[in-house]
């Protein structure tokens, strides 16, 4: 099959190189050769710990020579505005703030269980509410029994 010289062609051999790039890639990482520098893995976001925030925000603030500061940045691979984030935080007092893991909070357990035992109330009181009218409506089953066999309303014997 021809190779189409269009966009969608140059776009396919693209793909196949890269893939044939990756199978090399992984034969040679099962060799245990280095990886191959033209591919990049996923980014990770990187962490780092409120020791280490303190620690770089000490020697920035040792800094006092024009041009200190960049260098340390650049040797850390950190950017100004992480030392901008940290020092707000610093500021504010809380190593805890240094700390803060981002994204969303975990759900606290206790409200899945108060919520379970929320669901569990309602049920047992929709059960309550179905046997109270099922008493009703025995008691009402029983006046009119007892009004139907009532003697009272039955003729009297006679003597014999």
């Amino acid at each position: 099959m021809p190779e189409n010289t269009s966009n969608g062609g140059a776009i396919g051999s693209l793909e196949r190189a890269v893939g044939e790039l990756q199978g090399i890639d992984r034969a040679r990482a099962a060799q245990g050769a280095a990886p191959n520098p033209e591919l990049i893995e996923r980014p990770r976001r990187r962490r780092f710990s409120a020791k280490y925030k303190l620690e770089i925000l000490r020697q920035v603030d040792a800094c006092t020579r024009p041009g200190e500061i960049g260098e340390l940045l650049r040797r850390e691979g950190l950017y100004s505005s992480l030392l901008t984030e940290w020092r707000r935080a610093r500021d504010c007092g809380a190593l805890q703030a240094l700390e803060r893991p981002r994204g969303r909070r975990k759900a606290d357990p206790r409200d899945a269980e108060n919520a379970a035992l929320r669901r569990r109330a309602e049920r047992a009181e929709a059960e309550l509410e179905k046997a109270r009218k099922v008493i009703e409506v025995q008691g009402n089953v029983s006046a009119l029994l007892g009004q139907l066999l009532d003697p009272r309303g039955a003729p009297e014997s006679t003597e014999r």
